[in-house]
């Protein structure tokens, strides 16, 4: 191989690496909010907090202030709500829910690559 064919190899092997890192270990650190009725989540690279724990049966509002401009992160996905909200890069949305049992409740992007649960206690 000469040299532009290694180069090219090299490159291509670095590019699946950063890709890999990016959507299966950054951000990934854990972040826990305190028991809440409010929660700022920033999103960059991933959700901050991830986890935000809250009482269920008491309304509480998640408001995404997203940072990055990935398309990933363009929207929030939150299943058991049946809430799909884009989030526009550099603003902050607000979104209401209401647990209504103790349980775990997932949000993520609209691709599943970022995720973070709400955790709702008695």
């Amino acid at each position: 191989m000469s040299v532009m064919e290694w180069s090219i190899v090299i490159g291509a092997i670095a590019s699946i690496t950063w890709v890999n890192w990016y959507f299966f270990v950054a951000g990934r650190t854990p972040a826990l909010a305190v028991v809440a009725t409010e929660v700022v989540i920033e999103v960059d690279g991933g959700y901050s907090p991830n986890a935000v724990r809250v009482k269920a049966g008491q309304p509480v509002r998640l408001i995404f202030d997203r940072k990055d401009d990935s398309s990933c992160s363009e929207e929030v996905v939150i299943p058991a709500f049946n809430v799909r909200k884009y989030l526009p890069t550099g603003e902050r949305t607000t979104i209401e829910v209401t647990p209504p049992t103790a349980g775990r409740y997932p949000f993520m992007c609209g691709m599943s690559m970022l995720r973070g649960t709400i955790i709702a206690d008695d």
